[in-house]
This record gives structure tokens, C-alpha cells and sequence, in this order.
């Protein structure tokens, strides 16, 4: 293991394997790659190593600032984390998977895209996916979500709330599933619900430093930090190597394969630098779209839950509405987001409410470069789907809400960012549709393969990581 190797060690030599960026898509795709084959691997990371011990100490994530490693002329926050693990370390470990219809809205509904693989081909990669990051999770999800095999840890309990929905509506509302702990691994103790989940002081959370370091001390990987990925020198129909920039100083390191996992900004800025700017290249930058509500209960206390989110509720999410606006899905939360209620006695007769929908790709939502070849996010906003989708959700709330005691349901408002950034470099059928193939392999150069969330041809209102975990694991095993 070369952790932190140092640049010039490692200037011009040859590897097996060039990985941009330890995020989620590279991290899962070297683990899975390292048990089928043995590779020299050379990881570069734009940020540094900041263990668990030091986000805590910092208070943060990362020291570097997102929003200053791109430009934009929109006022819309892109949120992610710059340092070894990537959105590991700042993700509230939400963990729900696609729904089988999101795979194919557009055969089915006739709006958005297909994807060029199945929920049932990527089924047993959520497994995996699941069983890496001990994922806790609701037995019952499997009538709406089929599964080949249980959830690796039972799920957090609900709150009274959500139970009272649960009882209702057995078949939409669901516990969470989360790779915050439930019951202490050999790695992480369980959730104690203390609410920080981007910075968890319990250490509960499945991160890079909890859970896949060995990916990244294994004696044939060397880990190259603080080093900016410029561009990918390609001849022909492969790639030959990469530059990047350390300290001021470029250098550069041959390959055989190239995985780019870098996120929905800088992945595609990457290419743009390397004349690699096909024609959907940068194009669909999304992620789903948010809003704020708040009920006020008469008689029903909440906040009894073991974790952040406690419920999960789909009946407002697939169905014949999805050809003419957004899927929407509920999340009961178990916070106090929006301050105490001020009635005495009242103090816990609230439950803030998230809902979430779908987003239709737009090529005016894109990623360019501005004058000095660095992001530029060029964003008009979210498409009309997911607005009209957000109103109609919002028509159907009091009706999914019948099980409550509700006394008055408050609008508290958009939410800036969902903080998943999707897109840019679809997946698809062919270079006329898109910028990978299923097996997320670049359709002209043949030795590069694009990891992460950046792949996207459509937007669940789901959270994306458990999926770009297992679309990693799942490209891993084909390509090893």
C-alpha cells in the first residue's frame, strides 16, 4: 500500500488500472474488481485523506469548498465532497433502490429514457452493494422492490407516526433502509439518531474509512492525493494516459484501463479538456427536485425513532400519472427540522414531511468549460414534470395522510439541492443516445469506463448512491 504517494514516484510509470477519484462508483468498482483479478492500480484524488478523527475535529467534511471548483450562473448549490471516499463521507447513508418502472420510463410512460439494462440485471448487485455496507432495511420493501436475498441488518425502528401509517397502508409505507447501522458491525457502532448525519460523530454511518479502506491500502494500489485530473491523452480508439496536476507542477502515468469516477461536474469537465465532447457529453445535468412540508398532529407525538428518516412512503410514486408529470415519494422524517412546536404539551405533535420527485433531463442543464478549461455549470431549472409532479403530490397529501390525526399541513418550502448530482454522461443503446454503454464502457474508447452517478439517462426521485455502488460492482465483474 502507497497511501499518499508522492508524484514524481509514480510519473510516467504504467499501471493496470488508473482510477479519478474514490468516490462511490470507483471505490465499489476496485473492490470488486480486486477479488476477480489481481491489477497494479493507481488512484488519483483531487482532495486529501481526511479521516473520521479529523472531520470531526474540523467540523467538516472536506477543506476544500465545492463551489469553488466550478463556476455557474445559477444560484443553485451542487453539492458534493472533494477528498478520499468522495460522497461517502458527507451522504446521509439513505438507501432505498430504484423502482423497476425507473428503468424504463420511457417504454412504459413515454417520457424521459430508458435504461439500457433491467432492475432484475442489476438485482443481485444491489445485494452485494447491500451486504458491503450492512444495509438495514424493511423485509416488507421486497413486495414493491423484489429481492433474491434479505437485508443484511433488521430496520430501524419506526416512529409512532409512521407506525400508524405502516398499519394502514402496508403495502406503500416502509422503514427506511440505511447503511447507518441498526446493530454494531466489527467497524461501526448503530445509530444513536443524534441528526448529524453528513459529519456522524456515532461513527454509525457506512463511509470510505469505515468500510473500504482496504481498497485503497492493498499493497498493488498507490494513492496519489491532492492531485487534479486535467485530461485523458487518447489515440485512436483507447485511451493512453492521464495528466494531472500536483503542487503546481503536471505530470502524467500511462494505463490499460481508465476509470473515470471523478462526479456529474468534473467527470465531464474532464472529458471536455480532453477533446472528448460528443454530442451528449456534459448534457442533463439534474438531480430530483425537493420540497419542505410540516404536519401538525392532534394528539400523536413523534420523534420516537431509531434513526434521521424513519418512513418511506410510495403512494404517490409509480403509476399511470408518470406519462403526464412526476413521481413523488414521501419521507417521514424523525428531526425537529423546522423548530418546536410552541403549544404546551405539544412540544412533539409535528412530523416534518420531505417529498421528492423525478426529473426529466434537459441539454440546457448541462456542464461546460469557461475561459481558463475549468466547470462551468450552466443551469436553467428543474422541467416542468417535476414541478407539475410536486403540485399533484401536494393535491394527494391530505388523502395519503388519512391514517394521522392531521390538524394543519404547512409548506416550508423548496429545498435549494437534494446534493446528488446526476447526469452529464448518460448510459445508453448507442453513441446517438448517450455516452456509455450498459456496461458503462465509453462507446468509442473502449478501455475507458465512467463510474458514478455522472451515468444517469434518467432521475428516480430514489436516492442515487446504493445504485451507483451497484452499477460499480456490476461493471466490475463483467470487465474483470
Amino acid at each position: 500500500m502507497a497511501l499518499d504517494i508522492r508524484p514524481e514516484q509514480i510519473a510516467n510509470e504504467h499501471f493496470d488500472i488508473i482510477a479519478i477519484g474514490s468516490g462511490f462508483g470507483s471505490a465499489f468498482f476496485l473492490h470488486a474488481f480486486a477479488k476477480r483479478r489481481k491489477a497494479r492500480v493507481l488512484v488519483l484524488e483531487w482532495g486529501r485523506h481526511n479521516t473520521h478523527e479529523w472531520q470531526l475535529g474540523q467540523n467538516a467534511n472536506t477543506d476544500i469548498d465545492d463551489e469553488s471548483t466550478y463556476k455557474s450562473n445559477s444560484d443553485k448549490p451542487w453539492n458534493y465532497t472533494i477528498g478520499l471516499g468522495g460522497g461517502t463521507n458527507c451522504w446521509f447513508a439513505q438507501t432505498p433502490r430504484f423502482h423497476p418502472n425507473d428503468f424504463r420510463l420511457k417504454s412504459t410512460y413515454g417520457v424521459g429514457n430508458d435504461w439500457p439494462i433491467s432492475y432484475d440485471e442489476l438485482e443481485p448487485f444491489y445485494c452485494d452493494a447491500e451486504e458491503v455496507m450492512s444495509i438495514s432495511g424493511d423485509p416488507d420493501m421486497a413486495q414493491m422492490l423484489p429481492r433474491s436475498r434479505p437485508f443484511p441488518q433488521p430496520p430501524h425502528r419506526m416512529s409512532t407516526p409512521d407506525r400508524m401509517m405502516k398499519a394502514a397502508q402496508p403495502d406503500q409505507h416502509f422503514v427506511m433502509p440505511t447503511a447507518r447501522a441498526r446493530v454494531p458491525t466489527s467497524q461501526r457502532t448503530s445509530c444513536c439518531a443524534n441528526l448529524r448525519c453528513w459529519l456522524c460523530p456515532a461513527d454509525a454511518k457506512f463511509t470510505v474509512n469505515n468500510g473500504l479502506m482496504h481498497v485503497f491500502e492493498h499493497p498493488d494500489v498507490s494513492v496519489c492525493l491532492s492531485s487534479e485530473v486535467r485530461r485523458l491523452d487518447h489515440v485512436g480508439g483507447s485511451v493512453r494516459s492521464v495528466v494531472f496536476t500536483h503542487g503546481g507542477k503536471e505530470y502524467s502515468a500511462s494505463g490499460d484501463l481508465f476509470v473515470l469516477g471523478a462526479n456529474a461536474i468534473q467527470s465531464p469537465a474532464i472529458m471536455l479538456r480532453s477533446g472528448l465532447g460528443g454530442e451528449f457529453v456534459g448534457l442533463g445535468l439534474h438531480e430530483s427536485y425537493g420540497w419542505n412540508f410540516e404536519v401538525y398532529l392532534d394528539g400523536v407525538d413523534n420523534f420516537d425513532g431509531s434513526t434521521i428518516t424513519t418512513g418511506l412512503n410510495f403512494g404517490l410514486y409509480d403509476g399511470p400519472h408518470r406519462a403526464e408529470h412526476a413521481a413523488a415519494l414521501v419521507y417521514f422524517e424523525n428531526r425537529w427540522q423546522h423548530g418546536m412546536r410552541a403549544e404546551k404539551g405539544r412540544l412533539r405533535q409535528t412530523l416534518p414531511l420531505v417529498i421528492v420527485t423525478e426529473n426529466l433531463l434537459d441539454p440546457e442543464n448541462r456542464v461546460i468549460l469557461d475561459k481558463d478549461e475549468n466547470a462551468f455549470v450552466s443551469f436553467k431549472g428543474a422541467s416542468d414534470y417535476a414541478v407539475n409532479g410536486m403540485a399533484k403530490a401536494l393535491e394527494r397529501l391530505p388523502a395519503l395522510l388519512k391514517p394521522l390525526p392531521v390538524e394543519k399541513l404547512f409548506d416550508r418550502g423548496i429545498r435549494p439541492t437534494e446534493s446528488h448530482v446526476q447526469g452529464t454522461l448518460r448510459m445508453g443503446t448507442g453513441p446517438a443516445d448517450s455516452v456509455v454503454d450498459r456496461d458503462m464502457i465509453h462507446h468509442q474508447l473502449r478501455n475507458l469506463v465512467v463510474v458514478g452517478t455522472s451515468t444517469y439517462p434518467s432521475c428516480s426521485c430514489v436516492n442515487p448512491s446504493l445504485t451507483a455502488a451497484a452499477l460499480s460492482l456490476r461493471a466490475a465483474s463483467r470487465i474483470a
